[in-house]
């Protein structure tokens, strides 16, 4: 694979937790890594939503488009990430969700996404954590390595 940049890490601890009825996922995701002095990781979610606001990114305004939906949806897959951006601690996850009649939707997904029931499985990665910052040529926030 050719990469313009990378780092190396070393595994970390391996966590399986439950995220908490009626809570936001991203923020939950957040506040676990702080509350355990996670920096960097990787982390897989499965469950159900009440509701979500997922994005796709508009290149020609480089911006996000959002959308809410307000329905019980399932967690086909939901992948992500966790990394500093502004010192602060930070998750970046996509998934893809299904509604009751098996019809998906997928994306980014941003703040208030309600979880009703769900499981994580997060891998902490032990090294100099990565740092997001403003990319000229994309407009988006992207790991400098």
């Amino acid at each position: 694979m050719n990469m313009t940049s990378h780092a190396t890490f070393e595994p970390g601890r391996c966590m399986l937790g439950r995220l908490p009825h009626g809570k936001d996922l991203v923020k939950t995701v957040e506040d676990f890594c702080v509350h355990n002095s996670i920096q960097t990781a990787v982390f897989s979610v499965i469950g159900t939503v009440m509701s979500v606001t997922l994005g796709s990114y508009d290149q020609s305004q480089q911006v996000y488009v959002t959308c809410k939906k307000e329905e019980p949806l399932e967690i086909v897959n939901c992948t992500g990430n966790v990394s500093l951006k502004d010192g602060n601690v930070t998750a970046h996850a996509h998934a893809v969700l299904a509604d009751m009649n098996g019809q998906t939707i997928g994306g980014h997904i941003f703040s208030e996404t309600i979880v009703y029931a769900a499981e994580i499985y997060i891998r902490e990665l032990r090294g100099k954590p990565p740092e997001r910052e403003y990319d000229d040529i994309t407009g988006l926030s992207l790991w400098k390595l």
